[in-house]
Formats: C-alpha cells, structure tokens, sequence
C-alpha cells in the first residue's frame, strides 16, 4: 500500500509540474501587441518601437516585465533613457527622455551634437532631422560628453536662445552660420536670412515667419539686419540668386 500511494504521488507532483511548465509557457508566449511612445522627438514611434523590440521574441510580456524591473535597457543614441510601462498582459507604452540638443559641428567625417550648455552629448555618421548645423565656430580637439572648445563660451546661450526663438515659430533651419562678428545668418533650403546682431532678434523671426510663405520657391538672401521695431510699415531687402 506505501509503495502505490508514493507512485501516486509521484504522479500528481509530475502532473503539477507539467501543468506550471504548460502554464509558464502559455505566459511566456503572450507578446505585446498595442505599443504607443510618448516624449519622442527625435525618432518616429515606429523607430523607436523597433529599437526597443528588435525582434519578436523581445515582446515577451514576462521578459519586458523582467527586463524593466531586473535588467538594463540597451542605448540608443540621443536618448538619455526611456521607461517601459506595462498596461495589461498585451498592451505598453514607452516614456521616452530624450537628449537635449540644440545643434551639431561636423567634425573629422561625423557629427557632434551638443546641448545648450556646448557638451558634446552624442557622435553620429549620419545627420538628425531637425537639428541645425553650427558653421563658423573655432574650436581644438573635440571629446564626446565634454564640452566643446570654443573662444567663447557666450555663443551656446545665443544658439540655445536663437533655437528657442525658432521652434516658437515652429521654423526649422539646415544651418546656422556665425560670421567673424558673432553674428547669425540662417539657411533655409535655398534662402539665407541676414539676422545681422542679436538686437531684436524675436521680432526679426516673427518676420520671417511672416515673409517665408511668400518666399516658397524662391531662392536668394534676405536682410533683416535692418529690422527696426519702431518701424510699422517695415521694408527687407531680397536679393534673388542669379
């Protein structure tokens, strides 16, 4: 009778190991399905996705829940870190912190991208859409996460302040050039914008803003160093590209 009851139970333990072993990979099999990012600027919600999951097998709910909570996330360049909220066995969203950058150097066949206090935050062989290029700086040997080595540490707080002034206005320039006299000349698509001082430069780019539209297809410079703003009917120079 002792022999048959051990077998029994050696039977029910075999069963209920292979019923958590079935159940363990039943979870283990249920995938994320329903993905939204948040805090993205830089990368697209697809691109973002795809980093995070670069296959299927990452969107194991049980190994993101892992993961979160006992391991590392990978690093993605321009992103400080993000956090993976889970909201149901097949749903997420990802919180992504972006770096923040303001512009970039090109510099021995890459690119430097620094934030607005000149730290180079990330090096890249290709260009981020969005962000301007900074052309007219002198600057020595450049160190990634130090800051960049320029004659004057005031140029970040003008970049920082023109790049401000320009997402207000929801204008995205290809480069932002600084003459020998620290001034700024914008470069968009085929248009250069003289800014000549910092005087007034937020009423110089709500001007622009204002006279872009009627620019669309052109191609020339465009002076706003003139600009006055006691002036109330206000005239610019264009001068069309031969």
């Amino acid at each position: 009778m002792e022999y048959g009851s051990g077998k029994r139970k050696k039977r029910i333990l075999f069963a209920v190991v292979l019923l958590l072993l079935v159940l363990a990979a039943a979870v283990c099999s249920v995938k994320l399905q329903e993905i939204t990012v948040t805090g993205n600027k830089n990368y697209t919600e697809e691109q973002l996705v795809d980093l995070v999951f670069p296959d299927n097998a990452s969107r194991s709910t049980v190994l993101c829940y892992l993961r979160e909570h006992f391991g590392k996330h990978e690093k993605i360049p321009f992103v400080e870190d993000y956090k993976l909220v889970l909201k149901g066995f097949r749903k997420a969203e990802i919180i992504v912190y972006e770096k923040s950058v303001v512009g970039y150097v090109s510099y021995m066949s890459s690119y430097m991208y620094f934030d607005k206090d000149g730290i180079i935050v990330e090096s890249a062989s290709q260009k981020l859409p969005g962000i301007p290029w900074i052309t007219g700086l002198k600057f020595g040997h450049i160190v990634l996460y130090q800051k960049l080595p320029v004659e004057s540490e005031r140029v970040f707080e003008e970049i920082m302040n023109l790049t401000q002034i320009l997402s207000i206005y929801d204008l995205s320039v290809d480069k932002i050039q600084y003459n020998t006299l620290g001034e700024a000349i914008l470069y968009l698509g085929d248009i250069e914008v003289i800014l000549g001082n910092n005087d007034g430069l937020n009423g110089k780019i709500a001007e622009l803003s204002d006279m872009l539209p009627k620019l669309e297809g052109r191609s020339g410079t465009l002076y706003l160093d003139s600009y006055d703003e006691t002036r109330t009917n206000p005239m610019y120079t264009f001068k069309p590209r031969s």
